[in-house]
Formats: C-alpha cells, sequence, structure tokens
C-alpha cells in the first residue's frame, strides 16, 4: 500500500498496537503524528522513525488536547488526512453485573467517548483536506459477545455502531469511516495475562495462536489508502478466524 501524501493521526501510539502502526504508516511513505499520554515512550518511537513521525501528549478524553494535536500535526506536516482511533482501555476478569460503576464509566469515556471527540476534532480537519480516512479499533469483542469483557466488550461494540453511522453521514464529504476487530494480539498489555505467542497455544482461535501487531498492519494500511476508496462503514476482522466459529474439540 502506499500512503505517499497521508498525515495520520495514531492515537495510542506509544507501544503495542499503535506503535506497529505508526511504524506501518512511515513504512508506506506517509507521516504520522502519534498521540499518547506516554509521552517519553511516544517520543522514542517517533525519534525511531526520523523526520516522518512526531510524537505529543494526547488524552482522548480532552477536547483540548485533542485540538492541540490536530492544530500540531498540521503544522508538521499540512493537512490531515487520516485517523488511527487506537487508544484504549482494557478491564475485564469480572461478570458486567459486578464491574464497579466509575470502572465502567472510565472505560466508555476512553475507549467511546474519545473515538466520538476524535471524530468531531480531525473531521473539519478532513474537510479542508478534501476528504480523509478514519480507522477505528474496535475488538473481536465488538462483534461477539464475550463472557468478563463488561464495559469492554460494550465499549467496543458501540464504536463498532458509531463507525457505521459516521460512515453514512461523512461519505458525502468523502471521508471514509472503518472498524477493525483485532483479536488476541500479543502487545505489553496483554503479555500481563500470561498468553504465549507459540504454536498451538490458544485453541479458541481457529488459528491456534495469539496474532502478533505487525499483522494488523496490513488491514489498518489497505484502510488508510487510496486502494480502499469504496470501502466505508466496513468491519473488517483480523482475529484468527476467532469470530468465525470455534474449532471442533481435539482438533
Amino acid at each position: 500500500m502506499d500512503l505517499s501524501n497521508k498525515v495520520v493521526i495514531v492515537t495510542g501510539g506509544a507501544r503495542g498496537l499503535g506503535e506497529a502502526f505508526a511504524r506501518g504508516i512511515v513504512a508506506a511513505g506517509g507521516k504520522v503524528m502519534i498521540g499518547d499520554v506516554l509521552e517519553a515512550e511516544a517520543a522514542a518511537v517517533a525519534a525511531d522513525l526520523g523526520d516522518a513521525a512526531r510524537a505529543t501528549h494526547l488524552d482522548v478524553t480532552d477536547p483540548e488536547s485533542w485540538q492541540a494535536v490536530v492544530a500540531a500535526t498540521e503544522e508538521a506536516f499540512g493537512s490531515v488526512t487520516g485517523l488511527v482511533n487506537n487508544a484504549g482501555l482494557v478491564a475485564s476478569g469480572v461478570k458486567l453485573v459486578d464491574e464497579p460503576l466509575d470502572t465502567f464509566q472510565r472505560v466508555i469515556q476512553v475507549n467511546l467517548v474519545g473515538v466520538q471527540i476524535g471524530l468531531q476534532a480531525v473531521v473539519p480537519a478532513m474537510r479542508r483536506a478534501g476528504g480523509g480516512s478514519i480507522v477505528n479499533i474496535s475488538s473481536a469483542a465488538g462483534l461477539v459477545g464475550m463472557e468478563l469483557t463488561g464495559a469492554y466488550g460494550a465499549s467496543k461494540w458501540a464504536v463498532r455502531g458509531m463507525t457505521k453511522v459516521a460512515a453514512v453521514e461523512l461519505a458525502p464529504e468523502h471521508i471514509r469511516v472503518n472498524s477493525v476487530h483485532p483479536g488476541m494480539v500479543l502487545t505489553p498489555m496483554t503479555a500481563q495475562t500470561g498468553i504465549s505467542p507459540d504454536e498451538g497455544a490458544y485453541p479458541a482461535a481457529p488459528a491456534g495462536r495469539v496474532g502478533r501487531p505487525e499483522e494488523l498492519v496490513g488491514a489498518v494500511t489497505y484502510l488508510l489508502s487510496d486502494i480502499a476508496s469504496y470501502t466505508t462503514g466496513a468491519e473488517l476482522a483480523v482475529d484468527g478466524g476467532w469470530t468465525a466459529g470455534p474449532p471442533m474439540p481435539g482438533h
């Protein structure tokens, strides 16, 4: 995919999936602004990527923070043509009816409201640019009901729905909006659960293993590129077949 002349903001780009997306955008010829509350880690990634990348503080729940990021991106690279809403929180391990209200509200605020604030901040910049592409990172937990995901699952289903509404509303302005739905992927966050990247170590997915961040890059890069010019309102699962159906026991 060719992202030459594309300028993309990636939220939560300091590590994990966001870092992989930022690296993939630059590798495809694009420019990237990495927004994250982990400022030192984000700056290190940007420095490693060279002149095609910058990093700045971004609290996705703060509209003023978003406005500052959009302004900094336009100043550094010109018109904003892409957004990857990747930043998110995971809170799981208890049943929905037992999840503390403050935890539920915090996850919704970051995972869902943060996406809405991002849309409101970036769409005016894309209008000035004549169009653009927004990729919302949802989850396999936004395609099927998963036990013990609580607020996380609720937020990711909502991101899926918000994506479709935005796609319909923004299509006349040449702004495409799509969602990507990762399965279990080995990142610094998920590594804390003790998951293994070995083949056969994750029988819940037909692929039999967890994914690697770089295996999500192609999906996001495609949706940001002009190759996907007729793709909007779509949901793309990159989950090793997890949401397609369970593997048969013993296979």
